[in-house]
């Protein structure tokens, strides 16, 4: 059983977008470009226009209403798609800019838990873009210090560092010129 399928089929969606006028200068046609933040519909005269269009949805738009208050302006909250995916926001934004996250680091640190660079700071789980957990002082960004593993109160036995590191069900120094293992 031979079939032959054509091969036009696997690219024609890629160019449906093609040959639409320029809003912008109406001389040029719209292509389809790629970037770092996702497909959009760029104007072909560009530099000379610069027109765009996002393609992508990621731009905060209300997904679903909660009917819960919200805590700044008392207007109800929204669940909304963002850029980095959902969150809780205020529906009377950009006057209210309240928002919250829709699922809180999995791993809590304790407050006690004090920098080791600055001293002043606490150590607080925070989630990353890409949604991994890291444990990072609280007076950022005028203290930079920043752990991926949870930090345990202790001292490091090789080099006296004042903070260690759970991995795999052990202790290693958070120090990151000995990260030796320590021994319970």
């Amino acid at each position: 059983m031979s079939s032959k399928i054509d091969p036009a089929l696997f690219g024609a969606h890629e160019h449906a977008l093609d040959n639409q006028a320029c809003p912008q200068c109406h001389e040029g046609t719209l292509t389809l470009k790629h970037g770092k933040r996702g497909p959009f519909l760029g104007c072909n005269r560009y530099p000379d226009c610069d027109y765009i269009h996002s393609l992508n949805h990621n731009d905060g738009h209300i997904v679903k209403p909660l009917g819960v208050a919200c805590p700044k302006c008392e207007n109800e909250l929204v669940l909304r798609q963002g850029r980095y995916g959902m969150f809780i926001g205020c529906s009377a934004y950009p006057q209210c800019q309240h928002i919250e996250s829709l699922d809180a680091p999995k791993e809590q640190v304790e407050a006690t838990v004090s920098c080791p660079e600055c001293a002043e700071g606490t150590l607080t789980a925070r989630r990353s873009r890409n949604g991994k957990t890291f444990y990072a002082c609280n007076a950022y960004p005028k203290c930079k210090f920043a752990v991926n593993f949870p930090p345990v109160v202790g001292q490091c036995q090789e080099c006296g560092y004042p903070l260690l590191v759970e991995k795999k069900h052990s202790l290693a120094c958070a120090s990151r010129g000995c990260q030796t293992k320590q021994e319970n």
